[in-house]
């Protein structure tokens, strides 16, 4: 059982850590906002729409759903910046109080001090720190569902009932606002009921809300124009990278490794790297020695936990030589949909039930030689001090920024039914002047009308993902000076031209209808109608709508479960 003081601590110690990493995103005297999100991967705009891209029935993979989706409709009554800087801290605090309820629940002599031990771990790693620093904060939604998956599931052996389907549903789809995060989640629920089976008829139940789950990418993957393999080349790109004197192994270990170097905090690119890591397998390693020696006082899950977390590091390692790598090449080239496993270090979350679980022993084993306030105090500073840069929006570098009228101006004049939106450059990779380093093109989720995006990623100078063939079309049509009843025929009405000389013919024959300082509007008169199909599109909203239905069951399923929890409790 849990003590009724748990959560409101796990939540508190939660809370904390979350400001401290947020602070400058946090409006008010806390930071500088309010302000939007900016930098790589993350893109936050004041209003997102519904379109065929923000559905993922466009030329690209759905990459990016259901979030964009779920952004677009949130938008219309909150403002988008200020709502995902909100669903983040929340990602973080839901983190820290999932892992340490999940330490709770299974290393009891922990205490709450190794669930609040658990909880900060959950948060202050490197993990953490290198999603952050990529802009994958969606990601980090589906990162904090994982420790409450793992408990939730486990209570179907205790009572099967409704409401805790519904929860178990609700968590799915939260870890389901992107494809990866629905991955981890299926993965975490597998370990449950391999390690823990909760019965055939739960069990079988489980996998089918897990399934449900998925409709949003699965369903638009399905009907989408793009490709559903990826290249080679993308292992070696998005591996795992290993970090100053770790190698792969330690990398690993310490959960840090992603591909993008530029995405680290300072700490770990130099020889403190290591420091930090011998610090964090120190307390791993004491609480895995203690837990082992009581190993068969342990509940089953546990020991489910410790398997996967191990099977899950090796693959890791194998993954970045010989033919593990060979083997993961020729899955991505040839296994529809298997580009989700390019990015291996996403797969490092896998690992931090185990740590929390780890934790929370080396915890335990500490409070049996001296009092608990000492026990956390060595916890806190082992955890923590390592990593001193991930506070303050890892060391400033996630911060908000605000957009130039000029972006207002242009989301204003460009209509959801003149064709679509071309950039030039055709790139979608951008170093604006107002932001503090490079961001993906906040066109796409800013307009109405569907931004005709390249797809197309180089990694350093090697073409990893090409471009879509309309986007390479609309492209070819632009560098050759961009002829009006050129992109006209490919369905573009729009063309925006951020920061840099318009096309000869474009600029000659096209209808100038913005000129600000930052960006400059072209209208391109009759656009041949050129977006996805009617039965296409309502697939795609009909497999969403159910995601959200899902969610919101799962809200209803939480309250009714948690009031029976606490009657349960009080008798």
């Amino acid at each position: 059982m849990f003590s009724g003081r748990l959560l409101p601590t796990l939540y508190l110690v939660s809370a904390v850590a979350a400001v401290a990493v947020l602070a400058p995103l946090l409006p008010g005297s806390i930071g500088v906002g309010p302000g939007y999100l900016l930098y790589r991967d993350a893109v936050s705009t004041p209003r997102t729409h519904v379109t065929d891209t923000t559905l993922g029935i466009g030329d690209l993979p759905p990459r990016a759903v259901p979030q964009d989706w779920f952004v677009a409709m949130a938008s219309t009554v909150v403002d988008g910046g200020a709502m995902v800087t909100a669903i983040l801290l929340a990602a973080l605090v839901f983190a820290g109080a999932g892992f340490g309820r999940l330490a709770f629940r299974l290393v009891p002599a922990a205490g709450r001090v190794g669930a609040a031990a658990a909880a900060l771990a959950a948060i202050w790693n490197p993990y953490v720190a290198e999603r952050l620093l990529q802009g994958h904060w969606s990601l980090l939604v589906g990162y904090a569902a994982l420790g409450w998956i793992l408990v939730a599931a486990s209570d179907l052996r205790e009572q099967p009932d409704a409401a805790r389907f519904l929860r178990l549903g609700g968590l799915l789809a939260a870890a389901g606002l992107t494809p990866t995060g629905s991955v981890l989640a299926g993965i975490v629920l597998a370990v449950v009921l391999i390690g823990r089976p909760v019965g055939l008829r739960p069990g079988l139940v489980a996998v089918g809300l897990w399934v449900l789950s998925t409709l949003p990418w699965v369903v638009t993957a399905v009907v989408s124009d793009a490709t559903t393999t990826s290249a080679a080349a993308g292992v070696d790109a998005f591996g795992l990278r290993s970090e100053p004197g770790l190698g792969p192994v330690g990398t690993v270990l310490s959960l840090g490794g992603i591909w993008n170097v530029d995405a680290v905090p300072a700490s770990r690119t130099i020889w403190w790297a290591a420091i930090a890591t011998f610090c964090s397998l120190l307390v791993v390693a004491t609480g895995v020695v203690h837990l082992w020696q009581r190993r068969r006082m342990l509940d089953p899950l546990v020991r489910a936990i410790g398997a996967s977390a191990v099977v899950v590091a090796i693959l890791l390692v194998l993954g970045t030589f010989g033919p593990g790598q060979w083997l993961l090449e020729f899955t991505i080239e040839h296994v529809p949909g298997a580009g989700l496993l390019r990015d291996t270090q996403k797969f490092s979350a896998l690992l931090v039930p185990g740590v929390a679980l780890a934790v929370a022993g080396a915890v335990a084993a500490a409070r049996r030689r001296v009092p608990s306030g000492f026990a956390l105090a060595a916890i806190v500073l082992l955890v923590v001090a390592p990593l001193p840069d991930l506070a303050w929006g890892v060391g400033g570098s996630v911060r908000p920024v605000t957009y130039p009228d000029d972006w207002a101006a242009v989301a204003a004049i460009v209509p959801d039914d003149r064709g679509s939106v071309a950039l030039w450059p055709t790139d979608t990779v951008r170093h604006y002047r107002f932001a503090g380093g490079i961001s993906l093109d906040p066109a796409a989720r800013m307009l109405r009308a569907p931004v005709i995006e390249s797809g197309a990623l180089t990694v350093d100078g090697e073409v990893v993902d090409p471009p879509s063939e309309h986007a390479a079309a609309v492209a070819s049509v632009l560098e050759a000076g961009g002829s009006p009843a050129e992109l006209a025929a490919l369905g573009v009405g729009w063309v925006l031209v951020e920061d840099d000389p318009t096309p000869e013919r474009l600029a000659a024959a096209a209808r100038l209808v913005h000129d600000g300082e930052d960006l400059r509007l072209y209208r391109v008169d009759y656009p041949v109608e050129r977006g996805a199909g009617a039965a296409d599109r309502a697939l795609a909203l009909a497999a969403h709508l159910w995601w959200a239905m899902m969610l919101l069951a799962g809200v209803v399923g939480a309250v009714v479960a948690s009031v029976r929890e606490r009657r349960r409790t009080s008798r």
